[in-house]
């Protein structure tokens, strides 16, 4: 499977590759960084009022990819990056990674974070949305993850999101309903 991988990232480099989108997708991926750029929006959700409930399930959904991805699969698959296989000679765009390949974490959570925005409000999404997929592209174009990785991760933080909308409207209707049954 690796080598019919290699074959479409090597594909992406000789059909795509150009001084622009080597300047762009480097850019493009930091907005996957550790999640950070999904927990500031996550943030400013929660603080206000009428998306309050759309911040606490982004949240959610972060968190669950953290756990299951970064801290589960991630260490036991520990599958190697297509830059370190062997007779690979790439040019890296960004700095080697330490972690293994399998799933690709920034395409988790900029999964998590858009389908979340789009359940709720496509205005908010579809942007999302777009961020998401180049941010998932430039993992491939960088050389960074398999298709693999990343097509996996696509379905990841599909189901965290679906699971994380499920999971805050069912605590929030609980609450709602024990405020209800005191009154």
């Amino acid at each position: 499977m690796n080598e019919f991988e290699l074959k479409i990232l090597d594909f992406i480099q000789e059909t795509f590759r150009c001084a622009f989108l080597d300047w762009f997708m480097p850019l493009v991926t930091k907005l996957g960084d550790a999640g950070i750029f999904w927990i500031i929006v996550a943030v400013i959700l929660l603080i206000t009022k009428k998306y309050r409930k759309v911040g606490a399930m982004m949240g959610v959904a972060l968190v669950m990819g953290l756990l299951v991805v970064n801290c589960g699969i991630k260490p036991l698959v520990d599958r190697v990056r297509p830059y370190d296989m062997p007779g690979v000679n790439i040019d890296l765009l960004v700095d080697r990674l330490h972690d293994g390949s399998f799933p690709s974490g920034h395409t988790v959570a900029c999964f998590e974070a858009s389908v979340v925005l789009m359940l709720n409000d496509k205005k908010l999404g579809i942007p999302a949305l777009v961020i998401a997929v180049l941010v998932s592209l430039s993992r491939l174009y960088l050389y960074v993850h398999y298709p693999t990785d990343v097509l996996t991760s696509v379905v990841l933080g599909t189901v965290f999101a679906f699971l994380a909308v499920k999971i805050v409207n069912k605590t929030v209707e609980s609450y709602q309903n024990r405020k209800l049954s005191k009154q």
